[in-house]
């Protein structure tokens, strides 16, 4: 399925966070959201996932505008990751994993064997088998972050949503569980600081800066030197290697003057 914004703005404390935001991703492709802190990219994903009410606008997942479905019937078509998810205490990996099947069951149902079967697919999808009878609490940064990616895709989204997915993590970490992410083929939108991990991982890139989308596209075309400046503040360009690679150089001098 598709993921459609239309007209979105939502608002915090009164202020304005996002102001008309309009933002398609079509089903499959993995779109990266980049930009400075405070930028509203978080709070978008809050409207999606049904965290926080636009004050105007329409999210839509496929035809359905989300705001108008129920939550359980939300949750069977988008799933969120985010950043620091606290993970509950005395579960091991697999029993966090099965909390993903919640939204396909009733109030006084019990696992099945295809709850079973799509919670084992999961961890192996995300190399997340190996220690899946472990306390959860005590995984590693990156252990514990597949552990939630494996959980997201037990529920069987449409549209996987993500929130610093690689905070916290080390180099390698963060290349395996992007890559991961990337080999699901999931219409994906995730929040990501990395600008060279975004540029190297995603199918197009979208800039947001004080609650407006102001470039978009592909990398080479949304992360062009102006853009850089004017919404990061470094001196940096983007290009692509010989090997097929999008890297982002910056400058001698890598900060803007402002």
């Amino acid at each position: 399925m598709k993921l459609e914004l239309r007209g979105l703005r939502a608002v915090l404390g009164g202020l304005p966070v996002l102001d008309g935001v309009d933002l398609r991703v079509e089903e499959g492709e993995f779109v990266g959201l980049v930009g400075p802190n405070g930028s509203g990219k978080s709070t978008l994903l809050r409207t999606v996932y049904r965290s926080l009410r636009p004050a105007a606008g329409t999210v839509l997942v496929g035809d359905a505008d989300v705001w108008r479905l129920s939550a359980r019937a939300a949750a069977l078509r988008t799933a969120a990751v985010l950043q620091d998810s606290p993970l509950p205490d005395g579960a091991t990996a697999s029993e966090v994993v099965a909390l993903g099947r919640t939204p396909h069951h009733g109030l006084l149902d019990r696992d099945t064997a295809r709850d079973r079967d799509v919670v084992h697919d999961a961890l192996q999808r995300t190399g997340a088998a190996a220690f899946a009878d472990r306390a959860a609490t005590e995984l590693s940064g990156g252990e514990r972050q597949r552990v939630l990616l494996a959980r997201a895709l037990a529920q069987e989204p449409h549209v996987l949503l993500l929130d610093e997915p690689t905070n916290h993590l080390d180099i390698r970490a963060r290349f395996e569980l992007l890559g991961v992410i990337a080999e699901l083929g999931l219409t994906t939108l995730a929040v990501l600081h990395d600008l060279d991990l975004a540029a190297r991982m995603c199918d197009r890139l979208v800039v947001v800066k004080d609650g407006r989308i102001v470039a978009g596209g592909p990398v080479l075309d949304a992360l062009t030197p102006a853009v850089l400046s004017d919404v990061f503040g470094v001196n940096a360009r983007t290009d692509r290697h010989p090997d097929g690679v999008v890297r982002v150089t910056y400058d001698a001098r890598p900060l803007a003057c402002r």
